[in-house]
């Protein structure tokens, strides 16, 4: 029937008449958080409630909080009415027609991928997210639900979400845990087929507990959710999914063991089967096991060979920089949480569990470490930008000992933003002219081209609407903070003396900590206030953050901020926002003119917050960290120092902070206001179209989803079906080989070497001595480094035929004599087309 396709509310909560099949209409576009990122329903519900449309942008709590006689008598409305169905045929379109993936993989092995995350930024209406890891996250759903691709989101849902943040008068950040009520965020509960709602168990310790599950509908896509507050858990196990990354240890085991287990039992529990798991960070490190246990019972196989099954089928993202970004956890915590389930679930002892997470797995007092063990059960490893990949192979070289640091197998994936979300109405507009109203759901091939046509005219109107509109927001939001905070009486400002339409806008919002240099700015303060009150060419700065609960350094960095602007009277030109959320940033990547990023090089993995101003015209200043050292160029942004500026310990930060400096006041400043005779900065200009035409669609979540689905996602299911097809054949010979390497590779030994060069070539001649190892599982090469830093050199020998004797083999070789023969050794890997090498065998021995 027609009306299947719409909810039925009074199934769901009760609130309103279920026989209405208008309003089941409504609840369906509330519902979908599509929504979000597709803003043809914002005037609908606006007319409901401006004003709390206004406040909230959440359309399930409007269509709940409104009276029922406000909502019937808007259906009777023909206008409304046709204007829902139109929003509903074009929803309908949107899902089920075919798209990208559809059209360009009608045949993939890829049915289903389960993305795991700690977090998801979709909208501010459901906080359950943090920063830069929820924003990947839920950007990378709504791409692959424009794409097509066949993705289900697993996280958790937190009844206080993140902290929300006050600054009192003194510059102070206070954190304010506010309830996320969950019938009034656009969450339903998960219902088995007969209606009962879907509860699983996962064990910490000795203890059973209840976890709830949720749906969350984003387009094409599905989020699923779990929290711990059932009514039948004990009441301090009620609190595990409160807080996001809040307590110590212990509780964050307990998330990740939620996420994680009762992640993978949940797909169980709906009878889905992903033939590819993608684990966002090493949070969710725990599903390799939930899926190993779960394969153990369909192939009556030990862990071992389940992992092994499974393995090609997990890909693992690493966000972090630093070893301490990685969660650890203590050899007894892991006994109390997992020891039982590592006996009674996956037949392996304690000790076999955390060898999985540690560097040195005999070192019995080495703590456990998440993504030590989300490595160990991937078949594929990715940063999140190209400096950070090389960043990860040297921290997880310690895992690959003796194997050349360009070798170790972690590549990289550029993160990109979903542009829709970050887009404004206006450059919209803008866009869609250019590049039609599907330009996000397709490669991306001729946006280039298309967008360098946009007139001067169009791109200044477009940046000087979107300047007009963010100050009108931050005259909102510091009228509301001042008043609240007690400070508005002494300043003695009119509100329209805030921020001026006209004046060049930097913005600058992030977490506060250490490394992201949130304070450069201010090294050199009199030069700073010199820039924002120059008469002629003056500046303006918006700022915003939070500071984690417990880190009173980055607090002490938003409390410098708040008295330099309180000491020098700078609130007409400085201002920051309190309460730093997704509505905020919109607001801000929306309108100002220039991006400011300083982080410590190389500790941003990639950062994303830059990549949000693209769409709107706004250009980017930035250290060349994370995905800056990729996208700069001359033409498009600015960076402060280069690229030798980098190498060894880098510039001090004060040298630093003096290139900020100079390049605002002799670069940046004077570009904006260099104007022609009708008005317009045509260099600044000319720098927005090459920004907006080549960058926009090379940092889209669109390119970052297309480029895992390509690389990653594909590959992982075909040879995940092939390892889980032929676990009975030649998958058994392949794990079985894999065991006898392991068992045996120490045993190898170099016989006699003889090189000698030969006219233009050096030649080489090796015997090994192999014992139990066959001779076609090892591959011998001739080994180079390459002196311009780039790969390295490898020559494969061939094997000398008809030996008497496995044991014994000799293997012969050349090289081009252009290096001396100094240069060149020989080495020994394992060697098999069907294994992830070196991450799935990581054994290697040199000549010397």
């Amino acid at each position: 029937m027609e009306e299947d396709k719409y909810f039925n509310t009074q199934q769901l909560y009760g609130f309103l008449p279920s026989e209405n099949k208008e309003v089941g209409k409504l609840a369906t576009l509330a519902l979908d958080m599509r929504w979000s990122w597709n803003h043809a329903t914002d005037k609908l519900w606006r007319q409901l409630d401006p004003e709390l449309w206004d406040q909230t942008q959440n359309p399930w709590l409007v269509l709940q909080t409104v009276s029922r006689n406000r909502v019937e008598q808007l259906l009777k409305d023909p206008l409304f009415k046709e204007k829902l169905d139109a929003l509903l045929e074009k929803r309908e379109k949107a899902t089920n027609s075919p798209a990208w993936f559809q059209e360009k993989y009608p045949q993939s092995g890829l049915t289903h991928l389960a993305y795991f995350s700690m977090e998801f930024m979709l909208n501010e209406a459901l906080p359950i997210y943090v920063g830069g890891l929820g924003n990947v996250a839920g950007d990378q759903l709504k791409s692959a639900s424009d794409l097509g691709v066949p993705v289900t989101g697993i996280g958790l849902f937190y009844q206080q979400g993140y902290f929300r943040q006050e600054i009192d008068h003194d510059g102070n950040q206070k954190a304010i845990h506010a309830f996320n009520d969950p019938g009034q965020v656009p969450i339903i509960p998960l219902r088995k087929p007969d209606g009962e709602w879907l509860r699983i168990t996962v064990q910490l310790g000795g203890f059973s507990l209840w976890l709830r599950t949720w749906e969350v509908q984003a387009g094409r896509v599905k989020l699923f959710l779990l929290d711990s507050n059932d009514p039948a858990n004990l009441p301090v196990h009620r609190g595990i999914t409160n807080e996001l990354y809040g307590g110590g240890p212990e509780l964050r085991i307990k998330q990740e063991i939620i996420l994680g287990i009762g992640g993978w039992k949940l797909l169980a529990e709906m009878d889905l089967k992903p033939e590819v798991c993608h684990l966002n960070e090493g949070h969710s490190g725990f599903v390799v096991l939930a899926r190993a246990a779960e394969i153990m019972k369909e192939k009556r196989c030990s862990f071992e060979e389940a992992l092994f099954i499974s393995r090609p089928g997990n890909l693992f993202t690493t966000h972090t920089a630093v070893p301490a970004g990685f969660d650890h956890f203590h050899p007894h915590l892991m006994e109390n949480m997992l020891g039982q389930y590592a006996r009674d679930v996956l037949g392996i002892g304690l000790e076999r569990l955390m060898a999985l997470g540690r560097k040195n797995p005999g070192n019995s007092e080495e703590y456990f470490n998440m993504a030590f063990l989300a490595l160990r059960g991937c078949g594929a490893v990715n940063g999140v930008s190209q400096l950070h990949g090389i960043v990860s192979r040297e921290l997880f070289s310690c895992l690959f000992p003796r194997w050349p640091l360009k070798e170790i197998p972690i590549g990289h994936v550029t993160n990109g933003v979903h542009m829709p979300t970050w887009d404004n109405e206006f450059s919209d507009k803008i866009w869609t002219n250019a590049c039609g109203k599907d330009r996000w759901r397709g490669d991306l091939a001729d946006m280039e081209p298309a967008m360098c046509q946009l007139s001067d005219e169009a791109l200044w109107d477009l940046r000087s609407i979107c300047r007009e509109n963010l100050v009108h927001f931050i005259r909102s939001r510091f009228e509301r903070q001042s008043r609240h905070g007690g400070r508005r009486d002494h300043l003695n400002l009119k509100i329209e003396d805030i921020f001026d339409p006209h004046i060049l806008t930097l913005g600058f919002a992030r977490r506060f900590v250490s490394y992201k240099r949130p304070n450069l700015l201010l090294w050199d303060k009199k030069r700073l206030i010199h820039l924002l009150n120059h008469k002629s060419f003056p500046l303006q700065l918006v700022l915003a953050g939070k500071a984690g609960p417990g880190d009173e350094t980055g607090k002490a960095l938003i409390k410098e901020w708040i008295q330099f602007i309180e000491e020098n009277r700078l609130h007409q030109k400085v201002v920051f926002l309190s309460d730093y959320d997704m509505g905020i940033t919109e607001q801000l990547v929306s309108g100002v003119d220039v991006w400011m990023n300083t982080p410590k090089r190389p500790w941003e993995a990639c950062g994303t917050s830059g990549m949000k101003v693209l769409v709107n015209g706004g250009l980017n200043l930035s250290t060349l960290d994370g995905w800056w050292a990729e996208a700069f160029s001359p033409g498009v942004g600015w960076a402060i120092g280069n690229a030798a500026d980098t190498k060894d310990n880098g510039l001090s930060e004060e040298r630093e902070a003096e290139l900020l400096y100079d390049m605002l006041e002799y670069q940046v400043i004077p570009e904006f206001y260099e104007r022609k005779p009708d008005g317009l900065p045509l260099r600044w200009l000319e720098r927005i179209r090459k920004s907006m035409s080549r960058l926009a669609p090379v940092f889209s979540a669109n390119r970052t989803v297309r480029e895992y689905t390509d690389n990653y996602y594909l590959p992982a299911a075909q040879q995940y079906l092939e390892r889980s097809a032929g676990i009975t054949g030649k998958g058994r010979e392949i794990f079985e080989i894999q065991q006898q390497i392991r068992q045996h590779w120490d045993k190898i030994s170099f016989g006699d070497i003889q090189t000698e060069t030969k006219g233009e070539f050096h030649v080489f001649r090796v015997s090994l001595v192999l014992e139990e190892i066959h001779p076609e599982w090892v591959s011998v090469e001739i080994f180079a480094e390459n002196g311009n830093g780039g790969m390295p050199e490898k020559i494969k020998m061939e094997r000398v035929e008809n030996m008497d004797d496995h044991r014994h083999q000799v293997y012969t070789g050349k090289v081009p004599a252009n290096r001396p023969l100094s240069h060149f050794t020989i080495r020994v890997i394992p060697f098999f087309k069907e294994l992830a090498l070196p991450l799935e065998s990581s054994y290697i021995l040199w000549q010397r």
